[in-house]
């Protein structure tokens, strides 16, 4: 057990976040009383300084201040004191463990967003790259990542007039099992099966609602994901497009995806719906291309079945395919990381979102630690390299770029595609670019003040029965903001 003594308390998000990211899977308690610690890192802000230090359960390891003179704080803002603070963190943490960290003290969800923002503002790039490895101690090959993301992203929205646009996603929580390390919302196919159609009478009246309070703003992207929403039959997913382009103007709409995912779930008259309502975009997504993992992790596809589906995706005109993949999975080492990138290389997708392992507080595998405390989840720097190389090989840049707590390796999410390929809703939503609306059980709205720095957002339950059973309440949430 991990104690955390922080004094105020309102930095200390902030530091556990830095504190899991150099102990993964140490429990720990924030302001609590904790017996038989393993580490206790005590922060206070005193008169005229900032004082932490680290301790064993036999006395102080490590100490670090910083003086709170004017120089330091007078007129600075809370970002600016966070910062400073995590520095101060990092430095006892490292000396403990004796590692740095690749992120440095960058703890945040979108990383490539600050530099993003910077060159938007007219600073130039060695100017930002400076801030970034001082302020926040990032490797240099984090810092050529994110300065290659955030231009690029800058290059692409130039065409695309998002300022007063808005993106659509609707979710599908369906998914044929529920995979050991998942933790959205999804239900099993199986159980829930009959209650497709009640479910899309409750996201149908979403659609309406919104289609209505919406008219006159520019739609400039639609992602339908899930869990996996071909396990809708093909009548249904017509049926739910269908009622999408009823009730939303799509002469701006730059890029429209549906997130195949399982490739059990595709068939040949799914994805002939799909292209003939003007889905440009799927995703078909093994996670890995070694049958004894897939059969671990509890999808009930084969490896053979990935590449039926790929092969009839591009049979029916599908031209814009992107496959995920984790890397840290159960067991998997860079040997097999490697095959499965192999294997992808032979099918010539048009584009590649790499994963980092994260553990999330609602999988099995974090629910069942006695079960699962055997297995192994292997992530560092040379296998996400490694991804990256693979992607280099198919013509593929590096595009977007999101992280996770508890990603194993403390690594990222990060999104590959040849030119002309890149996921346009991935941008603008993980960005902050525009606001996104979301209908579904477990779809969260996100709308953004006017410097992208905040957000205000609108929460749809996560239990399907109960999201069917008070839709009009559902509604009324976003009535009430809107």
């Amino acid at each position: 057990m991990i104690q955390i003594v922080i004094e105020p308390a309102q930095f200390e998000y902030d530091v556990q976040s830095l504190v899991q990211a150099f102990y993964p899977g140490r429990p720990f308690k924030v302001n609590q009383e904790v017996s038989n610690f393993f580490r206790k890192l005590t922060i206070r802000f005193l008169e005229n300084q900032i004082m932490a230090e680290l301790a064993d359960e036999q006395g102080v390891l490590f100490q670090e201040s910083v003086s709170c003179d004017c120089a330091h704080f007078q007129g600075k803002s809370r970002r600016e004191i966070k910062n400073v603070l995590k520095q101060v963190v990092y430095g006892l943490l490292c000396k403990d463990t004796k590692k740095t960290l690749a992120w440095g003290t960058l703890t945040g969800i979108r990383p490539a967003k600050i530099p993003e923002m910077m060159l938007r503002e007219g600073m130039k790039e060695a100017e930002i790259r400076r801030f970034m490895k001082e302020t926040y101690l990032i490797s240099d090959q984090k810092a050529d990542l994110v300065m290659e993301i955030a231009k690029t992203q800058e290059k692409l929205l130039s065409a695309i007039p998002y300022e007063n646009g808005y993106s659509l996603y609707v979710g599908i929580p369906f998914c044929p099992t529920t995979c050991l390390y998942c933790s959205f919302t999804s239900y099993p196919m199986k159980l829930y099966e009959k209650k497709f159609d009640a479910y899309l009478d409750a996201v149908t009246r979403e659609l309406r609602f919104l289609g209505k309070k919406l008219q006159g703003r520019t739609l400039n992207s639609v992602y339908i994901g899930g869990g996996t929403p071909t396990t809708l039959h093909a009548g249904q997913l017509d049926r739910l497009i269908k009622e999408i382009k009823e009730n939303f103007d799509f002469k701006e709409v730059r890029e429209f995806t549906v997130e195949a995912g399982r490739p059990d779930s595709i068939t040949k008259e799914k994805l002939c719906v799909l292209k003939q309502n003007g889905v440009g975009r799927i995703s078909i997504n093994p996670q890995t291309m070694n049958q004894g993992t897939l059969d671990l992790i509890g999808r009930k596809h084969s490896v053979w079945q990935v590449r039926e589906a790929f092969f009839l995706a591009r049979e029916c005109g599908m031209d814009n395919i992107n496959m995920d993949f984790i890397v840290g999975l159960p067991q998997e080492d860079e040997t097999m990381v490697r095959h499965s990138m192999e294997e992808v290389q032979a099918l010539k997708p048009d584009s590649l979102t790499i994963h980092a392992m994260a553990v999330k507080r609602a999988s099995r595998l974090r629910m069942n630690p006695e079960k699962y405390a055997g297995l192994k989840l292997q992530n560092d720097e040379a296998m996400m390299a490694l991804t990256a190389d693979y992607a280099a090989k198919m013509g593929m840049f590096p595009y977007y770029l999101y992280r996770q707590k508890n990603m194993a390796g403390n690594q990222e999410n990060v999104g590959y595609a040849r030119e002309g390929c890149e996921g346009i809703y991935n941008i603008l939503m993980m960005g902050d670019y525009q606001d996104v609306f979301a209908v579904g059980a477990g779809a969260v709205t996100k709308l953004l003040s006017k410097d992208r720095r905040e957000g205000t957002r609108i929460e749809t339950l996560k239990n399907v029965d109960l999201y069917i059973e008070r839709i009009d309440e559902m509604i009324e949430r976003k009535a009430k903001v809107l």
